[in-house]
């Protein structure tokens, strides 16, 4: 059997909220501890020859992938763009906490919606089909995709369960990288390498919580 490789990142890290406002997520770069977190990702994931990188297009995976592999040229797949959020203003001011903290938990319903935005089924509609289409390419044996929190969740998912579901307990920290194999079937070999603290030594929030941490003082 002949299995291809997948190394699936999240981007590193970007401000999201500035003072507690928060900004246009499509639109934020990286920030200096974010462009050192992809220069670690750069160091665990060197002489690797990638015959593709993937993208979503958005500012912080194009310039993650370009600290990564910055010899290759990346591709903008925008079905595999992060999940959109709702306007935080339209969340009630005393569920706006559980909304944060409580967005990845557990098997996430279909029905669900992030942060008052676009639905988990609206989510999983156009990352599986995005999925399927690369697989159905065969002209790449290593991939490297720098992708989001959510979608890379949902690939995860996918590769675990090989059906429609989300598990959101599969926590990404920034610049993680996961290790995917695939063929007839899928094996799922490393989830959610930091390397720039390989222990998890840094903390125990979900990323959601330290997000809500960053914005509850507006």
């Amino acid at each position: 059997m002949t299995r291809r490789r997948i190394y699936l990142m999240r981007h590193a890290r970007v401000a999201y909220f500035e003072n507690g406002r928060p900004l246009r997520p499509e639109s934020v770069p990286l920030t200096e501890e974010g462009r050192e977190q992809a220069r670690a990702a750069a160091e665990v994931l060197k002489g690797i020859d990638f015959d593709r990188v993937i993208t979503s297009g958005l500012l912080r995976t194009i310039e993650t992938a370009g600290i990564v592999a910055p010899d290759a040229e990346p591709e903008s797949w925008p079905d595999l763009r992060e999940i959109e959020s709702g306007r935080l203003e339209d969340i009630p001011e005393d569920e706006l906490e559980r909304t944060f903290v409580e967005a990845w938990r557990d098997v996430v319903p279909e029905e669900a919606q992030f942060l008052g935005g676009e639905s988990i089924g609206s989510l999983l509609d156009r990352v599986i089909p995005a999925v399927d289409q690369l697989l159905a390419d065969n002209e790449w044996d290593v991939l490297l995709a720098v992708l989001h929190a959510g979608v890379n969740r949902a690939i995860l998912s996918y590769a675990l369960t090989g059906g429609r579901v989300l598990l959101g307990n599969l926590e990404q920290s920034p610049a993680c990288i996961n290790v995917l194999d695939v063929g007839d079937d899928w094996i799922v070999r490393a989830v959610n390498i930091t390397p720039t603290d390989l222990a998890h030594r840094g903390g125990r929030l979900r990323t959601m919580e330290e997000l809500w941490a960053e914005f509850r003082p507006a």
